[in-house]
């Protein structure tokens, strides 16, 4: 864990951080603001960097790596949310929003990269910025569709259309995904996906 301005690779770090979706809309002061309350993270496959049900939260915008948002009830059955890779970020807003725990948990899909703050400096931080705000609110709401999308379709779809959905939507996610992460996602068994592959159904 380390400040950007510590951070042997600061300049990269830095143009990775001003292309975030949540964060490209920002002026230099801003940022110059904003940079001293993140500390950068590598974290190991398969690490939690959120769990589900706790109260102290965080903001991420991911730099390297993909993440995934996952739910789990008691039987420990888990269901994938969504994925998100460079350039996004992830958040439980919505939660700290209303005072509840947080309803999933976030982990790293493959060696990942982010930078973080604490939720509560993020939300003051853009209150000070309404632009920023609206930014970030806007990027929440497009994670919330995205998910009931996501639901319906796992409802509505036959395997191949939720495979073929899911390539058509994130093509560029396709390779770099572990065939089991895709197949839960999808709510297919990995076999299942291997043979739509090979068939050529998708």
């Amino acid at each position: 864990m380390s400040s950007i301005d510590k951070h042997p690779e600061r300049n990269v770090i830095r143009v990775q951080l001003a292309h975030n979706v949540a964060l490209k809309a920002m002026t230099p002061a801003q940022m110059a603001e904003l940079e001293p309350m993140l500390v950068v993270v590598d974290c190991q496959k398969g690490e939690a960097l959120l769990n589900q049900g706790v109260h102290e939260m965080e903001q991420y915008f991911i730099l390297e790596g993909i993440l995934k948002r996952v739910v789990s009830n008691q039987e420990a059955k888990e269901m994938i949310l969504r994925f998100a890779d460079e350039g996004q970020m992830e958040t439980s807003y919505a939660a700290w929003r209303l005072g509840t725990p947080t309803p999933y948990s976030v982990v790293c899909v493959t060696r990942a990269r982010v930078a973080k703050l604490p939720l509560r400096e993020w939300v003051a931080f853009i209150d000070r910025h309404p632009n920023i705000k609206q930014a970030f609110e806007y990027e929440v709401m497009h994670h919330m569709s995205e998910i009931m999308a996501h639901t319906i379709t796992l409802h509505l779809l036959d395997a191949p259309g939720r495979v073929k959905r899911f390539l058509r939507k994130h093509p560029e996610l396709e390779e770099r995904l572990p065939k089991k992460e895709l197949a839960s996602y999808l709510n297919l068994s990995a076999e299942t996906l291997s043979r739509l592959k090979s068939r050529g159904k998708i």
